[in-house]
């Protein structure tokens, strides 16, 4: 019997100390990572720039070491032209790009950029000292070190759940969608107002190019000054309204769309000549978008756009890259469309390259999922989290579109932010821009940092019932 006993209470120890084990690991881990985050907090304006950056030069020096960009643009007020505004106006170029010299940049080249050298003919990249202009208003960077450990992604892993706003989710990423929500969620005041957007398609062989404008409003109600959580906003990511403008045949045409984290936007657009507003419940992911000649889908839009459930998202890591980078000729109200963009590329005068440290992520699309590209590569800047460069495969496996932003430092709201873009088809040899103010005259893009007395920054101006409202005539 008390042999019984004892090898009872022998095995009542066992599970006792087995527990006290697994509270002792559970605790070490929980301390761990207490520690690890608040280390990576401290990091921040430290090593590492308030939003995540690098802070020292890259080792050639031909990245310069970051510090706080003083105030940008002095003496620039709204309808003139930004670029002339700007601090490092009068920089010239160090050398510059052609299928000569090709090899002795390939390093510092995505795959996209090397094929652009080989398809397009006479394409040239103009390179500019690297300027590192990026910076945040205090309310954006104190929340993104309060996001440290606390920001998180749902349970699949691809849509943002919680995070303080407006602040950077994740500061030290770890995963490639840590990096894509770092992007979309890039401070850019509650609104971005573009009265008259000029876009266009290069031209089919024998054909005339396609030109458009629109006007269009992003509302990003997360990005009110202070701080907030993201679910407060009913985790809203944007809201978009646009209304066709030019050409004829499209004008008046208008749509709304409303884009919740890890839901299918949802849009409702109006069709003039019915006088009716129809929910599209198929416009998002690759759907083309409307009177853009099947070269532009919804989810190149700002190099990329919409939900991320259809791809698995790798983050490859780090790498220098010569990418388009305080790029205002694609914001040149007072030039010519003409001579911003030739029959084959956007001018080389008008693009501006400069050597920066870029995040690169790696999509490939999900088992059982379909997409159009499915394999695409993202490089994102350090500094802004802005997206500077996409490039898109095709089912064979061969390079097939290229995407370029053209990132700016913006005087409204201090920090950078990618509108206008290029996108290279480089099988059809065709490529179109977007989003640019390019001839706009007095029409330039306008960042709304506060929506007061602003009707149009409200989340019932982006419903179906305000769309018919507005649009019908």
């Amino acid at each position: 019997m008390n042999d019984v006993i004892k090898r009872s209470n022998s095995a009542a120890f066992s599970r006792h100390a087995l527990l006290r084990l697994l509270v002792g690991i559970a605790a070490s881990a929980a301390m761990f990572s207490v520690q690890a985050e608040s280390s990576e907090s401290a990091l921040l304006g430290s090593k590492l720039t308030p939003l995540g950056g690098e802070v020292a030069a890259s080792s050639s020096g031909d990245i310069p070491a970051w510090t706080a960009p003083a105030p940008q643009g002095a003496g620039w007020n709204y309808g003139q032209v930004r670029g002339d505004y700007w601090k490092f106006k009068g920089d010239k170029p160090l050398y510059s790009l052609d299928s000569n010299n090709l090899a002795q940049y390939a390093s510092k080249l995505a795959p996209g950029q090397l094929e652009l050298f080989k398809k397009i003919p006479g394409y040239r990249m103009d390179v500019y000292p690297s300027r590192r202009t990026c910076g945040a208003p205090d309310f954006v960077v104190e929340n993104t070190k309060q996001n440290v450990g606390f920001a998180k992604l749902d349970a699949a892993g691809v849509a943002l759940e919680e995070a303080h706003v407006p602040g950077i989710p994740f500061p030290v990423p770890k995963t490639g969608a840590e990096v894509m929500w770092n992007m979309k969620m890039r401070y850019r005041g509650v609104g971005v107002e573009i009265p008259r957007t000029i876009s266009g398609i290069s031209p089919r062989k024998g054909g005339e190019w396609l030109r458009q404008s629109t006007d269009t409003l992003f509302f990003t109600p997360w990005g009110k000054k202070g701080s907030a959580l993201f679910s407060s906003v009913g985790r809203l990511e944007n809201a978009t309204y646009f209304n066709f403008q030019e050409p004829p045949a499209l004008a008046g045409q208008a749509a709304v769309q409303t884009a919740v984290a890890g839901e299918q936007a949802t849009t409702f657009y109006y069709f003039p000549g019915q006088r009716r507003v129809r929910r599209m419940p198929s416009y998002s992911y690759d759907a083309p978008q409307i009177g853009l000649d099947n070269q532009y889908t919804v989810d190149e839009a700002n190099v990329f756009f919409g939900a991320m459930d259809r791809f698995d998202w790798k983050l490859v890591g780090k790498q220098e890259l010569l990418v388009p980078y305080n790029a205002f000729g694609a914001y040149n109200t007072a030039a010519k469309v003409e001579t911003f963009a030739s029959n084959d590329s956007i001018a080389p005068q008008s693009r501006r390259y400069e050597l920066h440290r870029v995040w690169v992520v790696e999509a490939n699309v999900r088992q059982g999922m379909r997409h159009q590209a499915p394999k695409r590569l993202f490089y994102i800047d350090e500094d802004s989290w802005n997206a500077l460069l996409a490039v898109d495969y095709d089912k064979q496996g061969q390079i097939w579109k290229v995407r370029e932003g053209f990132s700016v430092p913006v005087y409204e709201t201090g920090a950078c932010d990618v509108e206008a873009q290029v996108q290279y088809n480089l099988i059809d040899g065709r490529f179109l821009f977007d989003m640019t103010s390019v001839g706009a005259g007095k029409n330039d893009i306008r960042w709304i940092t506060d929506e007061t007395g602003n009707a149009r920054l409200k989340r019932d101006f982006f419903t179906s019932d305000n769309l018919r409202a507005i649009s019908e005539r």
